[in-house]
This record gives C-alpha cells, structure tokens and sequence, in this order.
C-alpha cells in the first residue's frame, strides 16, 4: 500500500490529511482481519518517529521511507523526491525477503512510485484510487493558487494509463475519468470507502455532549475537514450569520474541527485567516468556534453530540466525513456535488443543496433545528443507512479486484 505524501497515522484536520488517511488506515486494519498482510509505505516527515510501526494490527507495518528531509513539505515540493521513495521500498522488501502480490496506490504520486516498483519487480500488478482528481479541482478553483498543476494532471494520466485497475468511490467518479481523461472504463472498477461501524455509532447525546464539554442543552452545528478553499467553509459560516435566534428553541453554535486557528499570524494559512476574518466581519462572536485538530477516537463524541454536520464543499470525490457522521445517528446537510449527492439521501438521511447558496443551507438548518421528530427520524435512518458500508463488504469487494489483477497478470505468457 502506496500513500506518499500523507501518513494514515497523523492527525486528521491538518493541510494533508483527511480523508484519504482514514481510508488507508481502515481498509488496512480490514485487510489484516481478513487475512491479508499490508505494509503501508509513505514518506517519512519526522526523523523522531520510528521508521517502522505495527499500530494497524494484523502483524501490518507503517513504514517511513526517508524520501528528501524528513520534514513536512508541501506537495508540489516533494514530487521530485519519488525515485527515493521508490528505492528505499525496494531495499526494505529486499532486506525483509519479502514479495507483494499487488501494488496498491493512493493519490497520483503514489501512482508514479508504483510504476517503478512494478517496472523494478517484474510487473507487479497495479491497483490504484485517486481520491481527488486535478481536473475537478480545477474546475471548481476560484484562483491561479487553488489550480492543480500540469504536472499533477499529465502524472494522472500517466497512472490511468499504467494502472491494472482503479477503484473508484462512485459513479460520478467514474464519468469524471470517463469523459475528463478518456480513461478505459474496464479499468474503473466502481466501489465506495466504508466506515468502522465498531467505532462510528450513536453515543447517547447527553453522554456525547458531557465528553467534550458542553452542557445537555448545547446546541452545535459541526464541520470536520481540511480548511482549504475547496471545503466552502464561508457559505457554511455565512449560512450561521442568517439564522433566525428568535425561531430557535435554545442557542446554537458552529464548531469547526481542522487546520490551526491559533497559529501565530505569520504562521496561519491564509484560509484560515480569511475565515476568522470573516466572522469578526458579521459579527458572530462566540458563536463560531474552530477547535483545530482532533483525534479520530475522540470524533464519535462530536458526531453524537452534534444536531447536524455540514459538508458545504465544492468538490468531493466522496465524503468520508459524511459516512461517520450517519453512523452515528446525525443528519447531514451537504452539497450536492461529486460523492456527497450519491452518499446523503435527500430527505431520508439529511439534505442536498447547491453549492455556495448560504440561504438554502441556513434554511435546511432551521428546519432540523426546530423540527424534532424530523431530527430524530432523519438521525435513525443515517446511522441504519450507514451499516450498508460497513468496511468488511467493502474490503472482501477490494479483495476480489486484487484477485482479479493478479490471476490477469498470471495469464499473459
């Protein structure tokens, strides 16, 4: 298992680190339940930290590969930093006498590691996700800075090209690289991320609420992600500012869980900035509060204890952050673009709206706000929904193309 750039292990709400970590780490532990031995090889970016750990279970390894300083580097600047990586996998596997029977790859550039792997083993099969693609970004990119590069966008074809099979989250995935890269659609094997329904399931509100420190008759609004453009925290936060109080039964807040909101100013990124700045702009005062990162063993917690979790982006090949929330029991309200309008059902487990429209999303708040019965009917079919991608059907389907890949690879003379 190829990621990079990201680490499954680190700490979610960081610039690099989401949904995608989440995915790793908990197809590997399935994996390693179901028999299957990983090791999941990604850069190293702390000189301190073990290079090998065993924190997935199974007997599966994280391992670090010294790939350029081992420091946290942006992405477009650790690119050029491949052939290391792929090398130090190499002399691992040689030292261990160790052979893989699939490559599996996550993100582009961990397509392009498992190109020279293959090339270096003898043609190991390649299974790859993108999780992200460049020309959706691009297309929802409000500036030259936001853009992925034409490195990133020819490196994806590369890896179309090259790859046995790509697993994709859904079928909108699917039509993205169909008809936006011309990809073989025998390649695209369509198969959705699942969710740890051992870890994300209803904890009773009163007991949720008292774990994170708020009072029974709280009220909280939750965003969990990266704070990057891409995530449409400010119609979410302008959705907030149009909230009738009046109408409300008791107060309500939004809690922000990601990036580091109190980083010194020369050290904050500039989203976040952006977004602090534009809640002293409508005057919401206490009633925004971002918490920074959070562990994934406390996030149950804020789930249970939420009304209602947001996911008011742009762009999302899927939507982790929506599948745990329904599992534990809580509506979510989402745009209705890329894997949100195929993951949220309208209606039943919460709401799709327009993307950028803080009107429609404050009314959907105020309907869950102020409508019990609503609230709670919509909470018991998210979480029962949810059950429905529990990570054991998702990864015996992932075994099934890994089979496939290599019995193909077996057959070419």
């Amino acid at each position: 298992m190829l990621s990079y750039h990201t680490c499954p292990l680190a700490t979610l709400g960081g610039k690099d680190t989401g949904g995608m970590n989440v995915y790793v780490r908990d197809l590997t532990r399935e994996l390693g339940h179901l028999g299957v031995h990983v090791d999941v090889f990604t850069r190293s970016q702390d000189e301190h930290v073990p290079h090998v750990l065993h924190d997935l279970g199974y007997g599966n390894r994280v391992v670090h590969i010294t790939a350029g300083p081992e420091a946290p580097k942006s992405k477009s600047d650790i690119a050029s930093y491949i052939p290391e990586f792929v090398e130090g996998i190499k002399k691992f596997a040689a030292e261990k006498n160790i052979h893989y029977d699939v490559i599996h790859s996550h993100y582009w550039m961990s397509g392009i590691a498992a190109e020279g792997l293959s090339d270096a083993w003898g043609g190991t099969p390649i299974v790859h996700m993108f999780h992200t693609l460049g020309e959706m970004k691009n297309r929802v990119a409000r500036s030259d800075d936001e853009r992925a590069g034409e490195d990133r966008l020819s490196g994806e074809r590369r890896v179309l090209r090259r790859a046995d099979r790509v697993i994709v989250a859904t079928l909108a995935e699917f039509t993205q690289l169909r008809f936006l890269y011309q990809a073989d659609q025998r390649k695209l094997a369509v198969i959705p991320p699942g969710v740890d329904i051992c870890h994300f399931y209803p904890i009773p509100s009163d007991e949720a609420k008292q774990f994170i420190g708020l009072n029974p008759d709280d009220r909280m609004i939750l965003f969990v992600g990266r704070i990057e453009p891409l995530k449409g925290l400010d119609t979410l936060i302008q959705a907030m500012s149009c909230l009738d109080m009046k109408d409300l039964h008791l107060p309500v807040h939004l809690a922000i869980i990601g990036g580091e909101p109190n980083a010194l100013p020369e050290n904050m990124s500039d989203e976040m900035t952006c977004l602090q700045k534009l809640c002293d702009d409508l005057c919401m005062g206490g009633m925004v509060v971002f918490l920074g990162k959070r562990g994934q063993d406390t996030l149950p917690y804020y789930y249970s204890a939420a009304e209602v979790v947001v996911m008011p982006s742009l762009y999302e090949s899927f939507g982790m952050v929506a599948l745990e929330a329904m599992a534990c029991g809580t509506p979510v309200v989402a745009s209705e673009v890329g894997g949100l309008g195929y993951l949220v059902q309208n209606d039943v487990t919460g709401y799709t709206i327009p993307d950028s429209n803080p009107e429609a999303l404050c009314e959907k708040l105020s309907w869950l706000l102020n409508d019990a019965p609503l609230h709670e009917q919509m909470g018991v079919a998210a979480a029962e929904y949810a059950k429905s991608y529990a990570w054991e059907a998702i990864a015996a389907k992932i075994i099934d193309v890994y089979k496939q890949v290599v019995e193909n690879r077996m057959a070419i003379p």
